[in-house]
């Protein structure tokens, strides 16, 4: 009896060190796809909603084995109010909305199918809508929040936003202009996300109140006392079954972290309080958005710099709120910005004598999802696609006014 509950257990350990290998996103057999560029293109509507294009180079690094040549695939989109969703490549077949738990999702699927080493291009459109909050961070102007959709097992190589760069008061992070739009070029790695924010003054488009950013969207089909019962009914009948399996699952997992000689420590979450000058005090140069030197003399910007502390910043709910990565005006003055800067270290372990290397890969066309903190009605555009996709990387977040970018294009020019 002893010799069968030993296996049994071993065959249940083994079962979840697979388990967990998956869910940490890595395969046996290397990444399956990689994208090698990846281009949205935003104009802004008179009535506030936005066209977007997509440009994708999608390739295909596997297709043997279960894993198959690549058929169709899913991208994630801003949220459920999408309209005008439209293929404008000749190799999609099909295009569709499609929704995977809370994602929503553009499914492709395309007119052949496509084997390592082949690179698929593709191009569609959609207009979205419920993308901005009115005076979000100061009265009198409407932000927009775009993070475009991430993948969890597969690297962007380049990732370029195009924002239209028509009656925009200001933008961050740092970007680049081109052709009347403003431009944001970077790379993102497996479940790495990207987000843009753009500002406009109130009376810049048809911003409607009823479609400013909600936290929630209506629940569709039962009551909301009706789905808490069921969740409930759920939780009593199943939680005395997981406990024994999730004590288990958190000792291998940590004996995993060790093997591999790290684990990820607790999330960081850092914040500087920025003072800048009104003007240059070596030169007089007015200062150009949130530059931290003068363009003309080199000359620092900063008035001030200091770091708030934890404490202090629970003690101001316009701070505590600040949590993910990025420079966002503070106050009244023009000139106070906060920096926040998260991130989730790496905690060197103990290695055991002897360590477990290797990942589990999972079959099928797998298609990037979204995973968004927000909901479908979210201002922000959390959703991600593919078959398989990004860690964190810190990126300098800053404002530029656009008076500023378009008077250093016209000294470019």
């Amino acid at each position: 009896m002893r010799k069968r509950l030993a296996v049994l257990f071993a065959a249940l350990i083994v079962f979840i060190i697979s388990f967990a290998s998956l869910s940490d996103g890595s395969y046996a057999y290397g990444p399956t796809d990689e994208i090698l560029n990846y281009t949205i293109t935003v104009d802004v509507n008179d009535d506030a909603t936005l066209d977007m294009h997509y440009h994708i180079d999608w390739k295909v690094l596997q297709s043997g084995g279960d894993l198959g040549p690549v058929t169709w695939v899913e991208i994630g989109i801003p949220n459920s109010h999408c309209e005008n969703l439209t293929a404008e490549s000749d190799n999609i077949k099909k295009i569709a909305l499609s929704r995977s738990g809370g994602d929503v999702l553009a499914k492709i699927t395309f007119d052949k199918a496509y084997y390592e080493g082949e690179v698929i291009s593709f191009d569609y459109s959609l207009t979205q809508d419920y993308m901005y909050e009115i005076n979000k961070l100061t009265e009198g102007y409407t932000v927009y929040e775009f993070t475009p959709g991430w993948f969890d097992e597969i690297d962007v190589d380049e990732l370029i936003i195009r924002w239209n760069a028509d009656k925009v008061y200001e933008f961050t992070p740092a970007a680049s202009s081109e052709d009347s739009y403003i431009v944001w070029n970077t790379s993102l790695d497996k479940r790495q996300k990207f987000r843009v924010s753009v500002t406009y003054p109130n009376d810049a488009f048809g911003f409607d109140m009823s479609k400013t950013f909600t936290e929630t969207e209506p629940v569709e089909g039962n009551g909301p006392s009706e789905v808490i019962y069921v969740i409930i009914g759920i939780f009593v009948m199943f939680i005395p079954m997981l406990v024994p399996f999730l004590i288990i699952a958190y000792a291998v997992k940590n004996a995993y972290d060790q093997a591999r000689g790290f684990k990820y420590g607790k999330k960081v979450i850092t914040r500087e309080m920025i003072t800048y000058h009104d003007s240059c005090p070596h030169c007089g140069a007015p200062r150009n958005g949130q530059r931290e030197t003068c363009e003309f003399c080199g000359a620092s910007m900063i008035k001030k710099k200091e770091v708030i502390k934890e404490s202090e910043a629970q003690k101001d709910k316009e701070i505590r709120k600040l949590k993910n990565t990025g420079l966002y005006h503070y106050g009244t003055s023009p000139n106070v910005y906060i920096r926040v800067n998260t991130t989730r270290p790496k905690v060197t372990v103990t290695r055991s004598s002897s360590s477990y290397s290797g990942s589990s890969r999972g079959g099928g066309h797998s298609c990037a999802h979204s995973s968004c903190a927000c909901a479908c009605a979210c201002a922000c555009a959390c959703a991600g696609g593919g078959r398989a996709g990004c860690s964190v990387k810190d990126f300098y977040n800053t404002n530029l006014k656009l008076r500023q970018l378009e008077l250093k294009n016209k000294n470019r020019k």
